[in-house]
């Protein structure tokens, strides 16, 4: 089988497959709760938070819609730089809700200022962020941007981290975010089908006052089932139990080392491209530690690069993603990669180019 070092889903251990193949225990019980509540101290700990963390059944894009649902009384602003981001705007637009958005071109990212401007027009009661877009490989400035969303009384902050979670470190608490979520087939390196989110207590509070929540993506049910480690619904088992036994893992390597190793693998990916023309998509400053994103040079057959690279080296990397696909190619070092194994991609890559 290929290994993957796209952007997501990204190569499981044989080690976390094992853990999911547990044999199967009820949900609504002693054992289950018990592991529920195993997951909670290093999610909080990457989130740098104090509240529960929920597990959803699903992918990110439910509890980013579910956002939207329980969230968003007055109207809602989008931070749009790339295909997630864009989507986030849709979404919204066709769940009729009123929206806007600060829209900057592919390979931009969101200034604070922008957003700042955009709020003062009135009228937001929410703010979507993609923290990471990973089909640019632009990480925007979290900070700065929820230094100004927390200036004005009433906004919610949302914060999608799907490909930033445990790779970078992200302070929930400190930076006043009142939603973060994220998928855990990317930086948590399991399969696809879960979701990991944590809630203010504002936002706790404004979906209470939300009417029409639904109820599998109704926040306060999560809240209610999570006070008894629990679910509302029936929850994907097996995948608690591989999140269960990778947070052990990076437990066991210290958040601060896990941030350092994903420091260290992007540094080579980026020194790989220099020593190649390999323009990089993200401008300086805001580029992603968990992904790369490269122009494709004029004239390169990038098709044939990739192709060849996963026939003769049984390595995948992507080739762009919606409008830039094509124009870009995505290289993913984020999960249980290490200096090692991002050397071993790289003398593939190296070789395919001659």
């Amino acid at each position: 089988m290929a290994k993957l070092f796209i952007p997501g889903p990204i190569d499981v251990s044989p080690d976390t497959f094992a853990a999911m193949s547990r044999p199967m225990i009820g949900h609504r019980g002693a054992e289950f709760e018990a592991l529920y509540a195993s997951t909670q101290p290093v999610l909080q700990e990457l989130a740098g938070t104090t509240r529960p963390f929920y597990l959803a059944t699903n992918s990110a894009w439910g509890v980013m819609e579910a956002a939207l649902q329980n969230l968003c009384a007055k109207k809602v602003l989008n931070l749009c730089c790339g295909a997630f981001s864009d989507k986030w705007f849709s979404v919204a637009k066709s769940m009729g809700l009123e929206a806007d958005k600060v829209q900057v071109e592919w390979g931009e990212a969101i200034s604070p200022e922008a957003v700042k401007a955009k709020l003062e027009e009135g009228g937001f009661d929410l703010v979507t962020l993609i923290h990471n877009e990973t089909s640019t490989g632009v990480m925007n400035d979290l900070e700065g941007i929820a230094k100004v969303v927390k200036s004005f009384p009433g906004v919610l902050l949302v914060v999608d981290s799907v490909s930033s979670f445990s790779a970078v470190p992200i302070e929930m608490d400190a930076l006043g975010v009142d939603v973060l979520l994220a998928g855990v087939q990317k930086a948590l390196a399991l399969p696809p089908g879960l979701t990991v989110f944590s809630l203010s207590e504002a936002a706790v509070e404004r979906a209470k006052a939300m009417p029409n929540r639904g109820y599998y993506f109704d926040f306060v049910e999560f809240v209610k089932n999570g006070e008894k480690n629990n679910t509302p619904s029936t929850p994907a088992i097996s995948l608690i139990f591989g999140l269960q036994h990778i947070l052990g893992v990076i437990a066991a390597e210290g958040v601060a080392n896990r941030y350092a190793r994903h420091k260290a693998n992007n540094a080579m990916i980026h020194e790989w491209g220099k020593r190649h023309d390999f323009k990089n998509f993200a401008p300086e400053g805001n580029q992603s530690v968990s992904l790369t994103c490269f122009h494709t040079p004029a004239g390169w057959d990038q098709s044939a690069f990739i192709k060849t690279l996963k026939a003769k080296h049984g390595f995948v990397i992507n080739g762009g993603y919606g409008k830039i696909k094509g124009l870009t190619f995505r290289i993913s070092n984020m999960g249980n990669e290490t200096p090692e194994t991002m050397q071993e991609l790289i003398d593939a890559m190296n070789d395919v180019l001659g």
